[in-house]
């Protein structure tokens, strides 16, 4: 949408901005073998209204590069929240924000018109429905259809499926350029 075609309410609108990192890392990974490019994801999230807070959340797993990941995403603009990754007893893995996503939405919606989860985890859904009947924001989710629960999609005021401009979202990865030049 172009800024001149935006309604005047529609650029006064306070946004907020809230990624599930490994959310949208793991759908581009396994439908796409991409990368998310959250540049072009949080231009997309904001369209023109007056961005308040756009926070990433995401899990400290110890691999390379991850340190240079988090600050690239600081430089465009994320706030960054990281919680280290679970290990239990036996091996088990579990690292998520879907709490701490919740609370910060549910403490930043008074100073929000829109709220953007980027997401499709259907966890979210009474999440939503909190957001939109209780507190009365709008509320928009960005994420890829193939992997976002149907009553989410259901759920929300606009849902914004990043699979049907799939190519505007990724980054590829650096092996898939190699085997094209070759």
């Amino acid at each position: 949408m172009s800024k001149k075609s935006t309604p005047e309410l529609y650029e006064k609108q306070r946004v907020g901005i809230f990624v599930d990192v490994q959310n949208m890392y793991y759908s581009a990974r396994n439908i796409y073998k991409s990368k998310v490019n959250f540049k072009t994801l949080l231009k997309e999230a904001v369209r023109g209204r007056q961005l308040i807070r756009a926070i990433a959340y995401v899990i400290k797993a110890d691999v390379k590069d991850e340190a240079n990941f988090f600050e690239a995403l600081k430089s465009l603009g994320y706030e960054v929240k990281a919680k280290d990754l679970q290990v239990f007893f036996g091996g088990a893995k579990k690292g998520d924000w879907d709490i701490g996503i919740a609370m910060d939405m549910i403490e930043l919606a008074p100073k929000l018109d829109a709220i953007v989860l980027v997401s499709g985890d259907g966890d979210f859904v009474p999440l939503v429905q909190h957001l939109k009947h209780a507190l009365g924001c709008y509320v928009e989710v960005l994420a890829f259809g193939k992997t976002s629960a149907q009553k989410l999609v259901e759920e929300v005021d606009n849902f914004i499926d990043m699979d049907q401009n799939f190519q505007k979202y990724l980054i590829r990865i650096a092996s898939q350029k190699a085997k094209e030049k070759s």
